[in-house]
């Protein structure tokens, strides 16, 4: 048996609302904030023409998905209403929709609401911080919605989740939580769950690589994982560096996942992410 044949998976699939999204290799999701206050470049994309370009740039450089977000969910974040989300989501993502038929959008929310109307509007797939913990209507509107959910693990809330996060042990933890979080799910209707284990949500520096060691572990819930370690704190304190100059860190971190498993990588820096999964399948395929 040949190494890539131990490396890939079976045919995988996820029905975007028609849109089938070959799943079978690791994928790369770019993140598209429209917030002013994100940890890395919150305010960066201000004007509808850098919105456009900055997706537009991301889709050429391979992202299959396109990870949509109004609400900040760094440490600390300051709240942002539901009004405030939608207007700031809503406008956009109908022109996003229009001027790029063919993408495939998730949108990063954890209010049902915005989830609905995202998905109206033309979104794939809903990326939910909170598992449906911030929002109880969550699980049974994706449900109905009929679209894959990215179901993420995170201790505490945005406010409050890295005051002092405490695990018996961080992988048994969340392999149960997700063990649970996947039978709502599945009792809801959602029918395509990915996982995230919520690196830098409720988690200090060694619970994150602790995660990342033993990542192939959650694949035994016959789930696809999605990794999102971009530029994050897990990185930045290893490096003695800032967000801004821990790509080649995000670079090294994101195939280290890739090699333990990861199916799904989301984001900043696309073509980066592109060139790593393409190293790694070579890797294998040898």
């Amino acid at each position: 048996m040949k190494a890539k044949d131990t490396f890939f998976y079976p045919k995988t699939t996820l029905n975007c609302k028609g849109k089938l999204l070959d799943a079978s290799s690791p994928l790369v999701m770019g993140i598209l904030n429209l917030t002013p206050d994100s940890f890395f470049d919150g305010g960066s994309s201000t004007t509808i023409v850098e919105i456009l370009k900055k997706t537009e740039q991301m889709l050429t450089q391979g992202a299959a998905i396109i990870d949509v977000g109004a609400v900040s969910t760094k440490p600390g974040a300051a709240e942002v209403s539901l009004e405030e989300e939608r207007q700031r989501i809503l406008p956009i993502f109908k022109l996003l929709v229009k001027e790029f038929p063919q993408a495939i959008f998730s949108v990063d929310t954890f209010r049902s609401q915005i989830a609905y109307e995202t998905v109206q509007e033309g979104a794939h797939i809903i990326n939910d911080v909170s598992a449906g913990e911030l929002d109880t209507k969550m699980l049974k509107v994706v449900g109905k919605l009929n679209v894959p959910y990215i179901l993420m693990h995170m201790q505490g809330t945005p406010q409050n989740m890295q005051q002092n996060p405490v695990y018996q042990n961080v992988v048994t933890d969340v392999y149960k939580y997700f063990h649970a979080k996947i039978e709502q799910a599945k009792s809801a209707g959602i029918k395509d769950i990915i996982l995230d284990p919520g690196f830098g949500f409720g988690k200090t520096v060694e619970h994150n690589y602790q995660l990342l060691k033993e990542l192939r572990y959650f694949l035994t819930l016959h789930c696809m994982v999605l990794t999102g370690v971009s530029r994050k704190a897990m990185i930045n304190k290893v490096l003695n560096c800032s967000a801004k100059d821990a790509l080649n860190g995000t670079t090294a971190v994101n195939t280290i996942a890739l090699l333990n498993g990861a199916q799904l990588l989301r984001v900043h820096d696309v073509k980066e992410a592109v060139e790593a999964v393409k190293i790694v399948k070579q890797y294998f395929e040898v």
